[in-house]
Formats: C-alpha cells, sequence, structure tokens
C-alpha cells in the first residue's frame, strides 16, 4: 500500500508515522530468530558500549533475513515515495535494549539527538547522516520504561533552524539546550509496526526495565544526491524530500 495522504501530513508536521503491522510474522519471525540466536551464542558484554553505539550483530548487517524487513515488506516502496529517488539500502542496524541487571555493566542510554551529527564516538566535524529512518519493530513495546525509542514530534522543523542559524561544523552539541531535557514522546508499537522517521527528527533511547530485551532493526535510507549536499539538508528538511513539496 503507498503512503497515504494521512500519512503525508503526519510526517510533514510531525516528522513521522508509523504502519501498523507493515512487517508480517513471515518477515518478523527469520529476523528475531537470527538476532536472538546470536544474543545468545555470539553477544560479547565488554563490546556493549561498541554495540550500542554502532550497532548489535555487526556480523548479519548484510543478511536476508534482516535485509528482508525493509525489502520484502513494503517499506522500500514508502521510501520511495518519500524521496522519490532514495538509494539502495544494503545494511540492517540491529539495536538490543537489554533488561536491566541482565549484564554485568549498565547500557549506555542515549541523550537525544539526531543520528551522524556530533556522535560521541565520531570526530565532531565528520557527517553520517541520511534521509529518512526505517524502523521495524522485532518485539513488543508496551511501555516508556521498555527501552523505547522517545521522540519530539516536529523537531525536523527546531533542528532545521538551529541548524542554519546557531550549529557550526566541529560543535559538539547534539541538539540545542532547551532539547537536552526534552523527554519526548515514546514509541509504543507491536512487533511487525514500521517507524517512518525524518532524519532530522531528535529522539533519546532510555533504559529497559521490563524483563525481555527489546529488538528494533533499522535502516538508514538517502536521496542518492544527500551525500553531495549535507550541510543543506540540515538545513533545509525537504531537499531530499521533492515529493512533499512539489
Amino acid at each position: 500500500m503507498p503512503l497515504t495522504d494521512d500519512e503525508r501530513t503526519q510526517f510533514q508536521r510531525n516528522g513521522l508515522f508509523v504502519r501498523r503491522g507493515l512487517a508480517t510474522d513471515t518477515h518478523t519471525t527469520p529476523a528475531r530468530d537470527l538476532i536472538n540466536t546470536w544474543y545468545a551464542n555470539a553477544f560479547d558484554p565488554r563490546r556493549l558500549t561498541e554495540y550500542t553505539q554502532r550497532t548489535f550483530a555487526p556480523e548479519h548487517g548484510h543478511h536476508p533475513a534482516l535485509l528482508n524487513l525493509y525489502t520484502s515488506t513494503g517499506a522500500a516502496g514508502i521510501a520511495t515515495d518519500l524521496l522519490t529517488d532514495p538509494a539502495p539500502v544494503t545494511t540492517t542496524q540491529v539495536q538490543i535494549r537489554i533488561p536491566t541487571g541482565h549484564v554485568p555493566t549498565n547500557q549506555p542510554e542515549k541523550a537525544m539527538h539526531v543520528d551522524g551529527v556530533g556522535c560521541p564516538h565520531l570526530d565532531p566535524a565528520e557527517l553520517r547522516t541520511f534521509s529518512l529512518l526505517v524502523g521495524v519493530v522485532l518485539s513488543p513495546i508496551s511501555r516508556p520504561d521498555a527501552g523505547a525509542l522517545h521522540y519530539v514530534p516536529g523537531g525536523h522543523h527546531t533542528m532545521a533552524r538551529w541548524f542554519a542559524t546557531e550549529w557550526a561544523r566541529g560543535i559538539t552539541d547534539q541538539v540545542p539546550p532547551h532539547l537536552d531535557t526534552t523527554t519526548g514522546e515514546p514509541l509504543l508499537a507491536t512487533t511487525g509496526d514500521v517507524l517512518f522517521m525524518h532524519h532530522l527528527v531528535p529522539h533519546a533511547v532510555g533504559t529497559n526495565h521490563t524483563t525481555t530485551p527489546r529488538l528494533m532493526a533499522y535502516f538508514r535510507v538517502s536521496h542518492t544526491q544527500h551525500a553531495t549536499r549535507r550541510l543543506d539538508a540540515l538545513r533545509n528538511p525537504w531537499l531530499d524530500y521533492p515529493a512533499l513539496t512539489a
């Protein structure tokens, strides 16, 4: 099913929408089984910070069971409706929020940020931005304290103004000061729901106070011209979205 008018409006206003149940059990079960097997047999607690900053199950980033969550569910078609000309997606980021007490050290929280700008593990002057974040829910998220992603509705407009007027390359702040302490809205969802979120929407991730790991697969989708105009795309939130400004 293509992008709906309501989804288009939500995306323009809030910077995101969720397509409920877009990924069926046929797609989510193989992906979840792959991640759970890796977590049971290959997870190294000493690398917890690295996994959290980058990806869990890094050796499976190109696995068909994960890539199919984007290419075979309709998510790729919706991304095309939004971006018009997206570059191919070739890798998956896996994120697990581990329940407190399941590992010897606490999993780092993620403060309010936008991906690829001012990341603690990158050179402050380096940009690893993209256009659209697609997130596939692989385990139920029924509570805000279940390691849920927390986002700022409409924050893409705020961030674009900040990038255009106050921010400069090399600054280590990831968001304006007034967003640093914002709690944000929790993403509550069930297995198979798919999030489509503008890259500039600020978001954070907290601790998982439930008894089961929270599993999500993320895809970073870029307009084919994004890499040639990263700074401009930070300051103009619709540069990579010609279909939304036509």
